[in-house]
């Protein structure tokens, strides 16, 4: 009489939580990526040229995805959704320093001509009403005597595939009418909400180093 081994069956495999926790993280790290990438990215104001729409320490939330998905590194859009217009504040890749990221207005686009005439703008011989958020500190023209540009800027017209960019704080902005245009393929998004703002001047209660007041604020 034949007998039989009746082995149990193996239990089935599980994955260790070890494991568990690595793919969760991977997943998370990856997704976190794919939104900075493509989606939003997060930046901090470190200077003073977008007065007062934006302060130093105030920290921003530019929408990547608005003017289209781009190869990151290539900046080669792969679709195209939309383009800058006319007053988006932009963050791109400060075309002298490609390390670094430069955040201004859009003053003029692709065939327009920009002109400065004692510190007010005309764009295709319209004076462009910026007084909601531009401002003028200094009363001094030309203080960029190296340019002779900042007050006084003969017609320029903007080429194909790049923008005039000024920043709102016009006596104190380093931006298109000192070294050129911007290349749209070196826009990185349009920035879009303060979610902090910190204020490390501070010198007041410790709780007056958030500027609570800017928080949540959608830009314009």
């Amino acid at each position: 009489m034949n007998s039989t081994n009746n082995k149990p069956d193996s239990a089935p495999k599980t994955k260790s939580k070890l494991r568990e926790n690595i793919e969760a993280i991977l997943v998370a790290i990856a997704l976190a990526l794919f939104i900075r990438t493509f989606i939003v990215q997060a930046f901090k104001i470190p200077s003073g040229s977008m007065k007062n729409t934006l302060l130093i320490g105030d920290h921003i939330l530019v929408n990547k995805f608005k003017y289209g998905i781009k190869i990151p590194f290539v900046g080669k859009t792969l679709i195209s959704i939309g383009e800058p217009e006319r007053g988006d504040i932009v963050v791109f890749i400060y075309p002298r320093d490609t390390s670094k990221d430069f955040i201004k207005r859009v003053v003029g686009i692709a065939g327009d001509t920009v002109e400065i005439r004692n510190k007010e703008v005309y764009v295709n011989g319209s004076r462009v009403d910026d007084k909601s958020y531009a401002i003028h500190t200094d009363n001094n023209k030309n203080i960029f005597r190296a340019n002779n540009m900042r007050d006084n800027m003969v017609p320029v017209k903007v080429p194909e595939n790049s923008l005039f960019v000024m920043g709102d704080n016009r006596d104190n902005s380093h931006d298109s009418r000192f070294w050129g245009f911007v290349d749209l393929k070196n826009i990185k998004g349009e920035a879009f909400v303060i979610y902090w703002s910190w204020n490390s001047e501070n010198n007041g209660s410790i709780l007056d180093y958030v500027r609570w007041n800017r928080l949540g604020n959608l830009l314009e």
